[in-house]
């Protein structure tokens, strides 16, 4: 297996080259060169198959280029560090499936791609004798995930910009309270898309990135996406037995379009139909919603809301999709990404409209309505949801089918955003052992203007040659 530039400006590369360039030298995002499909066989082989081992096939359909007894060993690694045996445990509550993504060492859905992550990066770097500096912006979420996934390892220093003062209380003590000598976390004066937009400069700057190593952990590192796409395979495995159902819907949480299109390949490589609908659950910052529903993804100013990880008006991973929905088409998915970039916005016709919403459906659950789903979900169910996986289940009751299950993909665990919750139920929900006492550990972090260069400058500081 290859990988290729949604841009067309690179040759075709090994997975380990893949992962180590991160975004591709020509802009673009990597994606295989072909999508694999899964043939009925392996299907009736895999149904009873635990995580790690359906992670070991999936995983095997597009690394050729690392053994299979190493694969397998990165995978028990990258999987030790979960609380649950199942990894990504479903729990059927009312009429709607939940998808628990936040049983991980962050008690976020990003520690099923991270902790992979963080161990492929070291078994490339052990085997070549090289190190890396990793770069990376986040909404919240990321961060503390990348951090927890390369905390302590040698040959890796790693960089986060997050936006000062965006992120949940919880979410920026997961980060600075982790003070190994090779964490660096950096506050950027700003917003996400502020922070995304500087990682995407320096990574663009090709001199700059060879010198010092770069590597990206961002979901436009093609690894993120291909261990995403094992809980949503996991899932129809679970769903469809218990059931008796062959199609299923998914509704997730997103602004940053990644998860999603974890779940788009997922779709892909499944017999057609195993996977009806994905529900991409917005919350008022409605850019994905807009192109889903009208055609219209145009920026517009950042709204600050109770899920922060969605706070976004530019989906990085956007991109990748755009190539499939113009049939592999590089020129033009290149042409309309540069175009994008100076004025901001791009509008699809009613021919693609109509490819799109074969693919999407979509909601934008405003604040009101997140906070409300909290509240009656608990009330009927006895069961918390964050707000992020709130927006998602809000918007699985608005846009599922009635004559097939739904699976809501729950990405963080409530006491996360603790305020969120008690403004919804009136209560605090309880602290896990993972979060306990983090206020009173010593943290370590650096406000930076949002700056390309002003970050570069700290990056070359510190980082390891």
């Amino acid at each position: 297996m290859h990988y290729i530039s949604t841009r067309g400006g690179i040759s075709p590369i090994s997975f380990k080259d893949a992962v180590m360039m991160g975004l591709a030298r020509d802009g673009g995002l990597l994606l295989p060169e072909v999508l694999p499909t899964v043939d009925p066989k392996s299907l009736r082989r895999w149904q009873s198959y635990s995580f790690q081992q359906l992670a070991s096939e999936i995983f095997r359909l597009f690394i050729t280029d690392i053994a299979v007894d190493q694969l397998e060993k990165i995978i028990t690694r990258s999987y030790a560090t979960f609380s649950h045996p199942e990894i990504t445990p479903l729990v059927k509550k009312g009429d709607i499936f939940i998808l628990e993504l936040f049983h991980g060492p962050t008690l976020a859905f990003k520690d099923v791609a991270l902790q992979f992550l963080g161990n492929v990066f070291e078994h490339i770097l052990e085997e070549t004798g090289s190190k890396m500096n990793i770069i990376g912006a986040t909404s919240g979420d990321t961060g503390s995930a990348a951090i927890y996934g390369v905390r302590g390892k040698e040959r890796i220093n790693i960089f986060i910009l997050h936006p000062h003062k965006r992120v949940s209380p919880i979410q920026e003590l997961q980060m600075t309270t982790v003070i190994d000598p090779n964490v660096f976390n950096l506050a950027i004066k700003g917003t996400f898309d502020d922070a995304q937009a500087i990682v995407k400069a320096i990574f663009n700057d090709i001199p700059f990135k060879d010198k010092y190593h770069l590597g990206a952990v961002n979901s436009i590192n093609w690894a993120r996406i291909l261990a995403q796409i094992v809980y949503y395979v996991y899932a129809w495995f679970k769903v469809t037995a218990e059931t008796g159902e062959e199609s299923i819907d998914f509704s997730v949480p997103t602004g940053n379009f990644g998860d999603i299109f974890a779940g788009y390949i997922a779709r892909n490589i499944l017999p057609q139909g195993a996977i009806r609908k994905l529900i991409l659950a917005t919350n008022e910052n409605n850019l994905l919603t807009r192109f889903v529903t009208r055609g219209d993804y145009s920026v517009s100013e950042v709204v600050a809301t109770s899920s922060p990880s969605m706070d976004i008006q530019v989906a990085s991973n956007f991109e990748r999709y755009l190539y499939y929905l113009y049939d592999c088409d590089t020129d033009r998915t290149k042409r309309d990404f540069e175009g994008f970039s100076q004025c901001g916005k791009l509008r699809f016709d009613d021919n693609l409209l109509r490819t799109i919403q074969q693919d999407f459906a979509s909601k934008s659950v405003t604040e009101p309505e997140t906070l409300g789903t909290i509240r009656t979900f608990y009330s009927e169910h006895d069961y918390l949801l964050d707000p992020h996986t709130a927006v998602g289940v809000n918007a699985a009751r608005a846009c599922a089918s009635a004559d097939v299950p739904v699976v809501c993909l729950a990405t963080a665990h409530p006491a996360k955003f603790g305020a969120a919750v008690t403004q919804a139920i009136g209560k605090s929900p309880e602290t896990p052992p993972e979060l306990k006492g983090l206020e009173n550990k010593e943290s370590r972090c650096e406000v930076l203007d949002p700056d390309v260069k002003t970050v570069q400058d700290y990056i070359a500081h510190r980082a390891l040659l």
